[in-house]
């Protein structure tokens, strides 16, 4: 089977530092017999810059530097919600859209201050999520997903990260943060 093939020693490098990202990461893997190994553990490289514009650019930029690096195949996402009504920000800069990269409770205070004069019901938006696989010598696969919903202004539940808890699924009746990896 090509997988099997291309994965052979089972194990694949995640392009990310973010603690949340790795543990989602590692338990959908580990559905499928696969170890994710961040890449902290194998590389001391900086981070690339993102200089896509788009979420599969930055995911591709991403794990083709890393793959270079550690000489190993590569996953690696960008990911971000969506507000409609902001003219679909923060987008790409969903991480720093409070200005610093990662400070999930300052990106959802600006994020619901944005949208305070926006009606609850016009507050959709979706999450969007690009992943690409990249393997030393360059091959590449790259998929996408988007998952709309209703971006609240109060947080509920306590799992996951970033905008999770604002991030109102109306097909279940939770926030993302509500529910299980």
């Amino acid at each position: 089977m090509e997988g099997n093939r291309i994965f052979s020693n089972r194990r694949i490098i995640l392009a990310t530092h973010n603690q949340g990202k790795i543990k989602e990461f590692q338990a959908a893997l580990g559905l499928i017999g696969i170890e994710g190994i961040p890449v902290s553990a194998v590389s001391h490289a900086e981070d690339p810059e993102e200089t896509g514009k788009t979420f599969e650019e930055n995911a591709v930029l991403k794990a083709h530097y890393y793959a270079l690096a550690c000489g190993h195949p590569v996953l690696a996402d960008d990911s971000g919600i969506i507000a409609d009504a902001l003219g679909n920000r923060p987008g790409i800069y969903s991480a720093r859209y409070s200005g610093k990269h990662g400070d999930d409770a300052a990106n959802n205070e600006k994020l619901i201050q944005e949208l305070s004069s926006v009606p609850g019901d016009q507050r959709t938006g979706r999450y969007v999520c690009a992943v690409a696989v990249v393997w030393p010598d360059g091959r590449t696969i790259t998929a996408s997903g988007e998952c709309p919903g209703i971006i609240r202004d109060i947080y509920q539940g306590h799992v996951g990260f970033g905008y999770d808890p604002l991030f109102f699924l109306q097909e279940y009746e939770y926030t993302m943060a509500e529910l299980s990896i």
